[in-house]
């Protein structure tokens, strides 16, 4: 994060000025688990640390919330508005709905947005029955990899800019997730079994968004690979065990900021001495990857885990076994 010096208050010479976070979040309306949020993944903030400790909030911290208030009211994504609010130029939707630029859209393309919309519905109005009944429709109707490309990883990333943008609240935000989290659980089924090549996927620790890698694992599965699922918030250090007994062809770690990596640094260029590491998500920035010697995918997990290739050093030590 940026270092912010900030002048000193003549009443007492021992604290800079600025505000702390309840106050800043009284004067912009916006509540401070979702500032804190804002700082977290978009470093929309800039805060000074006090002598005495405290984080202090000074008037370009308000400038850019107030900046990202006014790009969100303008239809903008969370992502897009800090973008913009840090002076940045917009950036494109994290997992649009996929038609090439200037082509028709498709009936599939037509379909996926119908029940994209259908799902949406159901899910905003807590609609169990509904939600599992659009799912099944959509499972029937589209393939698999348009399913979960062009309904779900929209679905997830749009869930994720209304809860920062304050538009959801923290109740719909989980029964959305654990409804889709139960759906993908059961496509989920027997991903561990096969005779292919074998991938550990996870979280590392302080990330606990694992749905676009359960995606990414499904898809894997599809192709061949046998998949070891970790989940969210694991620490690198804990993956040795699992690298130790399973001898995996690759490890995918997936992160939605770049602190989970920046963390454990040392650990990931450990790891990553043993075996193919191969880092995604916002968090898989190239100098997080240059400082641990991994790979990235960059694109939307289901495309990625189609493309993923098999290491040939992996490819070579299993035709021998």
């Amino acid at each position: 994060m940026t270092s912010v010096t900030l002048p000193v208050d003549a009443s007492d010479p021992g604290e800079p000025v600025g505000v702390r976070i309840g106050e800043l979040s009284r004067r912009v309306g916006v509540s401070a688990e979702l500032l804190r949020a804002w700082e977290r993944r978009y470093q929309l903030l800039q805060p000074a640390r006090s002598p005495k400790g405290y984080r202090l909030y000074t008037a370009q911290d308000e400038l850019r919330i107030r900046a990202m208030q006014d790009q969100l009211a303008r239809g903008l994504s969370a992502a897009e508005a800090a973008r913009v609010a840090r002076g940045a130029a917009p950036a494109e939707p994290a997992y649009p709905i996929s038609t090439p630029p200037g082509a028709p859209p498709s009936a599939e393309t037509d379909a996926a947005m119908r029940h994209y919309r259908a799902l949406q519905r159901a899910l905003d109005a807590y609609d169990d029955t509904d939600a599992q009944r659009v799912f099944d429709t959509m499972l029937r109707e589209l393939s698999l990899t348009t399913a979960l490309r062009d309904v779900v990883m929209p679905y997830l990333a749009e869930l994720g800019n209304r809860w920062e943008a304050g538009t959801i609240d923290v109740a719909q935000e989980h029964f959305a997730s654990n409804l889709l989290r139960g759906r993908l659980a059961g496509l989920a089924l027997g991903w561990g079994q096969g005779v292919g090549p074998r991938a550990v996927i996870a979280c590392p620790k302080g990330e606990l968004h694992d749905l676009p890698l359960m995606v990414f694992g499904i898809v894997l599965n599809r192709c061949g690979w046998r998949v070891t699922f970790l989940g969210n918030n694991t620490p690198v250090s804990d993956l040795d065990s699992a690298v130790h007994y399973l001898e995996p062809q690759v490890v995918v770690l997936s992160a939605t900021t770049s602190e989970p990596f920046e963390a454990d640094l040392d650990g990931l260029r450990s790891l990553a001495s043993r075996v193919p590491v191969v880092l995604a998500g916002l968090g898989a920035t190239p100098d997080v990857v240059a400082a641990t010697g991994a790979t990235a995918l960059l694109g939307d997990p289901v495309t990625e885990a189609i493309n993923l290739p098999v290491p040939r050093q992996s490819v070579a030590a299993g035709a021998g076994s």
